[in-house]
């Protein structure tokens, strides 16, 4: 009977006629830039001759992308398409890398409710089924480490779903490292910067660049012709010694002040590594770069600038070791830890606007 039950299930669901609505770049959250190359990229088309390839090619990731839409279908459908073939890591699952993620707003709260699992290239898949109620109001997010080529959001036939405009709110501006871009959360919403802008219900922009946040004149000079309610600076993990933070660091902060005068600029400290010290040195490096990102902080704050914030590395990853999948990039519970720790931070710079 059971078998019977779930076959007549899947025949009606196959036979179900759903209406596609296409998502184009005018109802996408999250990039700072609409002068771009292809509909879902982070970067202006313009950078392409300007940045490093490398950043180039991460700048085609959707990370931190997302659109808002209301419905009342009782069923949400999603097909998208990526932009490379490669739909997982070894240290990270496809859903994270290639897939998506919905979330539905709850009493004022947004909360988890479904993910679209990449098996290809291209994929169409329901998201959710059978939740019937009210009008709601979704966001769903797009592939930390993999591209988007084409995306469609659909309803059965007859239902109505509305895209919302993108939030007009000056965004915060996240720029950092892997650990920022996402890697290794197991799906899109769980990149901190996408569980701060939930909790505190704020559009973030992700500029994160997988091995490659290196603090150049270009990139900051890029960063200042956005205007943001707050900028996030986590780019130490990137920045190998101590004598690459002297040299990089503080003309960045200095080229983003000149610009923005009275925007507060959040310092985040290098995370320490997670290996136990008695195997691994880096530990120890991490506080030795902190010790300098800490003392060009102090050496600025004493030339008088106020808009200039810290976050110390000590509670980022947790004291117990289990935040990474590697050591370095946080797992989900390693990211809730981040955002535990930075989110009221940026919650306080909101604030005091």
């Amino acid at each position: 009977m059971r078998l019977l039950i779930f076959l007549f299930t899947a025949a009606a669901l196959a036979a179900q006629t759903v209406t596609w609505t296409g998502i184009g770049q005018s109802h996408l959250e999250g990039q700072g830039w609409r002068e771009t190359q292809a509909p879902f990229d982070r970067m202006p088309a313009k950078a392409e001759k300007i940045i490093r390839s490398a950043v180039w090619s991460l700048s085609r990731h959707s990370a931190g992308l997302r659109v808002r839409f209301t419905t009342n279908a009782p069923s949400i459908h999603a097909r998208w398409t990526v932009r490379n073939e490669r739909l997982a890591l070894p240290h990270m699952p496809a859903t994270g890398v290639s897939g998506l993620d919905l979330y539905v707003k709850q009493d004022g709260q947004w909360r988890w409710i479904a993910n679209g699992r990449p098996e290809k290239k291209t994929n169409e898949q329901a998201l959710v089924q059978n939740y019937k109620g009210p009008v709601r109001e979704y966001m769903l997010y797009l592939p930390l480490y993999n591209g988007i080529e084409a995306l469609e959001v659909g309803v059965p036939e007859g239902g109505k779903l509305t895209l919302l405009p993108p939030d007009a709110r000056k965004p915060v501006l996240f720029y950092g490292t892997s650990i920022l871009h996402g890697g290794c959360a197991s799906r899109p919403g769980m990149a901190y910067p996408s569980i701060i802008g939930r909790r505190l219900d704020y559009p973030i922009l992700n500029l994160g660049f997988s091995g490659n946040a290196l603090s150049e004149p270009e990139m900051a000079q890029l960063l200042a012709e956005l205007d943001p309610a707050v900028f996030v600076y986590d780019s130490l993990p990137n920045l190998s010694t101590v004598a690459m933070i002297n040299e990089r660091t503080e003309p960045f902060l200095r080229t983003l002040r000149k610009a923005h005068p009275a925007t507060p600029i959040l310092l985040i400290e290098n995370v320490i590594y997670t290996q136990a010290e008695s195997v691994s040195a880096r530990p120890e490096q991490a506080r030795e770069k902190n010790r300098a990102l800490r003392a060009i902080y102090e050496k600025l704050k004493a030339e008088g600038d106020v808009n200039l914030h810290y976050v110390s590395a000590a509670n980022l990853l947790g004291l117990d070791g289990e935040g990474t999948v590697d050591g370095t990039h946080p797992t989900d519970v390693g990211f809730l830890r981040m955002a535990e720790e930075i989110g009221p931070a940026v919650g306080r710079l909101l604030s005091s606007r």
